[in-house]
C-alpha cells in the first residue's frame, strides 16, 4: 500500500501530489494523509475519477483517505459532448456594469434552456461572487445544478474574496480541477 502525508500542503498540491505517485507506477491501494476539508474533498474526487474505491476518516481534523483500486467503475460525465461555461466575472461582456449584469442573468437563464445542457460550469475571480447565496443570479444556478450541471467555483478566489460561509449553490475545487476539465471539454463558452 502507498502512504503520502499531505498535511500542510494548500490545493492544488495534494491532488497534484497524488496524480504523480499514481502516474509513476501501477497503485492498488493507496492512504493519503490531509489536514483540511477542501483538500480532502478534492482528493477524493481525484481518487474516484481515477478508478478507485474511496472511504475517508475524520481524525482530530485531519482526514485518512483510502483508496482501492478496481473496487468501483470509473464514474464519467456524459459521453460525447462536454460543453462548459467558463465564468471569471460577475457581467458578461465589458463596458456598462448594468448592463452586464443584465446580459449575465439572460446568460446563464439561457444556459438552462439549450441541448446539450452544460456539463459543467465553472467561476473564478469575481465571477465566484455569482454562486454566493446573496447573488441575484443564485436561483438560475440552482436550477442548473437541480437538472445535473456541475457548479465549480476557484477555491483560491472563494478563500480571496472570503465567501466560503456564504457559498450558496455547488461546490469548492482548484485549479488541478478546472485545468483538467478545460482540457476535457469538447467546448468551452466564455461570456
Amino acid at each position: 500500500m502507498e502512504r503520502i502525508d499531505l498535511r500542510g500542503k494548500t490545493c492544488p498540491i495534494p491532488v497534484v501530489e497524488t496524480k504523480r505517485l499514481i502516474d509513476s507506477r501501477p497503485v492498488e491501494e493507496i492512504e493519503i494523509l490531509v489536514d483540511n476539508t477542501t483538500s480532502s474533498e478534492n482528493v477524493q474526487r481525484f481518487l474516484t475519477s481515477c478508478g478507485f474505491a474511496v472511504h475517508c476518516k475524520e481524525i482530530n481534523d485531519e482526514y485518512l483517505i483510502h483508496g482501492q483500486k478496481g473496487s468501483s467503475e470509473i464514474k464519467s460525465p456524459e459521453a460525447g459532448r462536454k460543453v462548459l461555461a467558463f465564468i471569471d466575472g460577475e457581467t458578461m461582456g465589458r463596458g456598462n456594469d448594468e448592463l452586464g449584469t443584465v446580459l449575465m442573468k439572460s446568460f446563464l437563464y439561457t444556459l438552462n434552456e439549450i441541448t446539450p445542457a452544460p456539463w459543467r460550469i465553472i467561476f473564478i475571480n469575481t465571477g465566484v461572487r455569482l454562486v454566493s447565496e446573496d447573488s441575484p443570479m443564485i436561483n438560475i444556478l440552482k436550477d442548473l445544478e437541480n437538472t445535473g450541471v456541475e457548479i465549480i467555483s476557484c477555491g483560491t478566489c472563494i478563500d480571496y474574496f472570503r465567501i466560503k460561509e456564504k457559498i450558496g449553490v455547488g461546490r469548492i475545487s482548484n485549479m488541478f480541477e478546472i485545468v483538467s476539465s478545460l482540457i476535457e471539454a469538447s467546448n468551452i463558452i466564455k461570456p
